[in-house]
């Protein structure tokens, strides 16, 4: 108020009531609890069973893994490092494995080369369409790196099964990348589909102490990384346009490029030999070999660097080279006086 006064300083006023009967808290009775009950404490010490589950099968050779095609539990499919992978039914007394492919002999059009101690036939994986009009299936493997500058060559392809599922053909396979290790360790070589519907890769840093040239913080190749493509997309295979650089305009369906590869999905990993997705929420597990101290085990997002070799678990290893802000942690670690290289694991 400019040029103003007010005559009254104060006044009085009544406030009145008008909510009614006043809200009253709690419950009018105590219900019955029969079955929300606290569960009985723990047994401590105690031992962990196990049963053969298929007692009559023939011995497996090397088994890396062991899988069922999506929604179809009536048969098993049991891959060898050598570079075969048998099928057999789900029956507790089956004896008998029929052949699902075998890519071993010299003579065959892929030639595994299973010679190194980390190389072979390492995983594979099948379409999630697969037996609804679609018979494709992906293995990861190795082959001889002659001509190269490594001893091996890491290789996914795709084939097709022309009898409806008895076996694989392998006289045509469709080749989507590969990347010329440098030893003959760390070459990862888990594949699987997401429940996203894409295909992720794992691969390791390429092998030898120390990861010397920082190979897994490098994002213009493939190793120290988790990838994730669209085998859906075009040939040799989309990039889901979420990837961290999906933006990047080469494939490094060759192992490397100029630029940030956008098949990367998470970097900064030793050796990611296997994985899984919990089935219920998605989250994808990694059991993250570690170098002479701690294993790890960590919970891999889009976009996620996993320290390698900056840090050895949640531990300081290398700071030598590229360590950016924001390095991600495992959820758990051992060291190596409990257990030497973590081989892998499941969500149930």
């Amino acid at each position: 108020v400019s040029s103003g006064s007010i005559s009254t300083s104060s006044a009085t006023g009544t406030i009145i009531d008008d909510d009614g009967a006043p809200v009253v808290s709690g419950l009018d009775s105590r219900p019955s609890n029969a079955t929300c009950i606290a569960p009985d404490r723990p047994i401590v010490n105690t031992s962990i069973g196990t049963e053969v589950a298929f007692p009559n099968l023939p011995a497996l050779n090397q088994a890396v893994g062991l899988l069922q095609v999506p929604g179809d539990t009536s048969q098993w499919f049991a891959v060898e490092k050598d570079g075969r992978v048998l099928r057999f039914d789900s029956a507790t007394n089956v004896a008998t494995v029929s052949p699902f492919i075998d890519i071993r002999s010299p003579d065959d059009p892929i030639d595994v080369d299973s010679g190194p101690n980390e190389a072979g036939l390492l995983g594979m994986a099948f379409h999630p369409d697969y037996g609804n009009g679609n018979w494709y299936v992906y293995l990861s493997y190795t082959i001889d790196g002659a001509g190269t500058s490594g001893p091996i060559i890491s290789v996914i392809s795709r084939f097709e099964s022309k009898d409806e599922g008895l076996t694989l053909d392998a006289t045509d396979a469709v080749e989507l990348l590969r990347l010329v290790q440098p030893y003959g360790n760390h070459n990862g070589g888990q594949i699987a589909f997401g429940p996203d519907g894409y295909l992720y890769i794992a691969y390791g840093d390429g092998g030898s102490g120390g990861d010397p040239g920082d190979r897994a913080q490098d994002t213009s190749n493939l190793f120290g990384a988790m990838l994730r493509i669209d085998v859906n997309g075009p040939e040799p295979y989309g990039i889901p346009t979420d990837n961290p650089f999906a933006n990047s305009a080469d494939l490094c369906n060759t192992g490397s490029a100029g630029k940030a590869c956008p098949e990367i999905y998470a970097w900064g990993l030793r050796n990611p030999w296997k994985w899984s997705f919990d089935t219920t929420t998605g989250q994808l597990w990694v059991a993250d070999v570690g170098q002479n101290a701690w294993e790890e085990v960590d919970i891999v997002e889009l976009g996620g660097n996993y320290g390698w070799r900056c840090r050895e678990g949640a531990h300081d290893y290398d700071l030598s080279g590229l360590c950016p802000d924001g390095l991600i942690d495992p959820v758990i670690e051992y060291s190596h006086s409990v257990g030497n290289s973590i081989t892998g694991g499941y969500v149930y």
